[in-house]
């Protein structure tokens, strides 16, 4: 099945329905201010490895489309690439992680697990398809070698 959805969208969407659920069913209050800004922290950290990883894609000249993947041409498998197979995906997660954190509650923190099976099933599933058809042996030894996630 081909990704439909646009990665940012996904996130954006999780995000809202964090903000939805912590506004209307919040659960177990965990962080006050300033404790709360540690979020903030998690969402630069967000920024940083989403562009570093960009960066990385437009090095090597292969496209950034998430909904393209047979687009590639070339496999990155340095900077936050040595570490985890999609770097952009846990920018992601790290952003709505540190947004769950900056509201406080429990809440926003239960939709983490749920953002992290629909980027699977929706998305990172046919990239790593079309990777293993583009790549062959390449692609394998890399995803043996390195992490879905972390």
């Amino acid at each position: 099945m081909r990704p439909r959805f646009f990665p940012p969208v996904i996130a954006l969407l999780a995000a809202a329905l964090m903000w939805l659920l912590d506004s209307h069913f919040p659960l177990l209050h965990l962080w006050d201010e300033p404790w709360n800004r540690i979020g903030l922290v998690f969402m630069a950290a967000a920024l940083v490895i989403d562009g570093w990883s960009l960066a990385l894609f437009l090095m090597h000249r292969t496209t950034i489309h998430p909904l393209k993947p047979e687009n590639t041409s070339a496999l990155v498998t340095r900077g936050m690439y040595k570490f985890t197979r999609n770097p952009m995906y846990l920018g992601l997660l790290f952003l709505l992680t540190g947004f769950a954190i900056f509201m406080g509650s429990l809440t926003p923190l239960m939709m983490l697990p749920l953002f992290v099976m629909v980027m699977n099933s929706q998305q990172i599933l046919h990239e790593e398809r079309v990777l293993e058809e583009k790549f062959g042996e390449e692609y394998l030894v890399y995803k043996r070698r390195v992490r879905r996630w972390l």
